[in-house]
């Protein structure tokens, strides 16, 4: 029979720990007001105790809870809305799967036995994986252009799934924007983050080409956006009629003075007004446009209607303004006007001898 002092002390001991759970309910109750998505991620140090409190009390007020598993014990997470294990994660804790079909099914086994909404399985170069209880898997490809570093990958994921489910989206909806952003943040050194624009830019692109042009009202919006996170604009203007190496060249060399490069189109009209032929311009405004807004290293594309880009020019307030090497500075549009604002204006020295108009005299020969 254990002695009094014994049993007192566990009394005690059961009645403090009662006590500080009931606190913790308390505090969780209170800091829940007002959150549209409960994020669990401890990195695995230990931080997190309670994961059935957080869960149950944000599950009582329809809250979606996303849980960044980590450990080998998922049973904690039950009950969550959505787990991100990654594929070494979620092979730790349901043994090795030899394809895609397995791990399909081991996923199913895992959602019903810890009772989850979806599992997202982060699969590296392979994607990412997204089951839910009666709907077929949806299989994601990576979408990164190149891999330089994929720390933080992770916490990109969750968190821009977290954001957007906050906003509204359904989660297919939300997984995809999930699989953009992660894509870009493997493209960058380090630890690193991604800017509304960056993804705003991403999704533009991964609906097709054209998206990327903006009227005006669209382009200020943008540029206000880039600003808002410190990006720097860089601002080139042309015909760019008939794509050619050294355009290419020339517009990855600009891309380079910046965070952001935008490029504005002489219209079909002004093009006619330049006097580079009755034939010009070969391709229309929406092709030119479009071909434009297909290259990696041109982020934004708008058009002109007037001889001069200088209404551009004044509307967007450029940090940089650059054209070709056969512009010298001082003849630049625009050039006064940026400098007098602080900025800085580039003639960049052609690389590749190409034109578009002998090109078309050349063709014309044959």
């Amino acid at each position: 029979m254990p002695d009094r002092s014994t049993a007192d002390t566990a009394g005690t001991a059961e009645t403090a720990g009662t006590a500080a759970a009931s606190d913790i309910t308390r505090q969780v109750d209170a800091l829940l007001d007002g959150i549209k998505v409960l994020v669990l991620s401890d990195y695995g140090k230990g931080a997190l105790q309670n994961h059935q409190v957080l869960i149950q009390a944000a599950k009582a007020r329809n809250i979606p809870v996303l849980a960044d598993p980590k450990g080998k014990d998922f049973s904690v997470y039950r009950g969550a809305s959505l787990l991100t294990p990654n594929l070494s994660e979620f092979e730790t804790i349901v043994g090795g799967c030899a394809d895609e079909h397995e791990l399909v099914s081991k996923g199913a086994a895992l959602m019903a036995d810890l009772d989850l909404g979806a599992l997202l399985v982060t699969r590296g170069e392979h994607g990412m994986t997204l089951l839910r209880p009666g709907h077929p898997a949806m299989h994601l490809p990576a979408r990164a252009r190149e891999v330089f570093d994929v720390t933080g990958a992770g916490d990109t994921v969750i968190s821009t799934l977290a954001a957007s489910i906050a906003a509204g989206e359904e989660l297919p909806h939300a997984v995809a924007l999930a699989n953009l952003a992660a894509g870009i943040v493997v493209g960058k050194l380090g630890t690193a983050a991604i800017s509304a624009p960056e993804l705003r830019r991403a999704i533009q692109r991964s609906e097709g080409s054209e998206r990327g042009v903006l009227g005006l009202e669209q382009l200020l919006l943008a540029i206000d956006d880039a600003r808002a996170h410190n990006e720097s604009i860089v601002f080139t203007n042309g015909c760019f009629d008939i794509l050619h190496r050294g355009h290419v060249t020339y517009l990855g060399q600009a891309r380079a003075l910046g965070a952001a490069l935008v490029v504005a189109l002489n219209s079909d009209a002004s093009v006619r007004r330049q006097g580079k032929g009755d034939d010009r311009p070969i391709n229309a405004l929406a092709d030119r446009l479009a071909v434009m807004a297909a290259l990696g290293c041109v982020d934004l594309v708008t058009w002109f209607d007037e001889d001069t880009p200088i209404a551009r020019i004044l509307e967007c307030t450029p940090d940089v303004l650059v054209k070709g090497g056969d512009w010298p500075v001082e003849r630049i549009v625009g050039a006064p006007e940026t400098l007098a604002r602080g900025g800085a204006v580039h003639s960049i020295p052609f690389e590749h001898q190409r034109s578009t108009t002998a090109l078309l005299d050349k063709i014309r020969r044959l």
